[in-house]
């Protein structure tokens, strides 16, 4: 039985409840409406990493290439692993001077034992692969932005209070509005408790890991 909430948040209806906070409906505003949106998306992304932004994703290397193609809205790599064999292996982190002094010659060609971000698009393995290698990568992603074409997102439904408050904050340099104390306030009061949650969540990972 799958258990829909009574009420989740929406593009519109934040938009709606912005525009109630701020007591203005003129065209400057409205239309400023998703700037200010996007920058508490990217504010909150900054701020904060919860499992609601961690994405896997699975592909294959390219033989006798070294670079890899980052995910769309990778934010940081949490783990990287490749199969062998049929087996799991890990790929560890290293940073870019260190894998081309480990493997100076990139048309020689071995299993990859480790990556380094060469750019915020790309990662660069070493060994260069020999094969096309299934690898599989654990990343934070920026979460999907919202817009009038994508109503909902992790925020929206998990965050709604950070998503709003948020939002009011960006939007007091615009207005010239002295009532970001209080935005402020309720912001960092809704960060601080998704980063109470995260840390339990993590607790939990690690006693896990300890048992399993």
């Amino acid at each position: 039985m799958t258990l829909i909430p009574s009420w989740v948040m929406t593009y519109d209806s934040l938009t709606s409840t912005v525009l109630q906070y701020l007591e203005r409906k003129d065209a400057a505003v409205v239309e400023a409406i998703p700037t200010f949106i996007s920058l508490a998306e990217f504010e909150v992304s900054q701020e904060i990493k919860t499992l609601g932004q961690l994405q896997v994703v699975e592909a294959n290397m390219t033989a006798t290439n070294a670079i890899l193609q980052k995910p769309a809205r990778w934010r940081k790599t949490v783990s990287m692993s490749v199969t062998v064999a049929g087996k799991k292996q890990p790929v560890y982190l290293r940073k870019y001077e260190y894998l081309k002094n480990y493997w100076p010659d990139a048309s020689l060609t071995d299993v990859p034992l480790y990556y380094a971000d060469t750019d915020w698009e790309h990662w660069y393995i070493a060994p260069t692969p020999t094969l096309a290698y299934a690898f599989e990568v654990l990343y934070y992603e920026r979460i999907s932005p919202l817009s009038s074409a994508n109503q909902t997102n992790w925020l929206t439904q998990n965050a709604p209070n950070a998503m709003l408050f948020g939002t009011l904050l960006q939007a007091m340099p615009f207005l010239k509005n002295d009532q970001r104390t209080i935005f402020q306030q309720k912001y960092t009061e809704a960060l601080q408790a998704l980063k109470a949650e995260d840390v339990a969540r993590v607790g939990d990972r690690q006693a896990i890991a300890v048992d399993s």
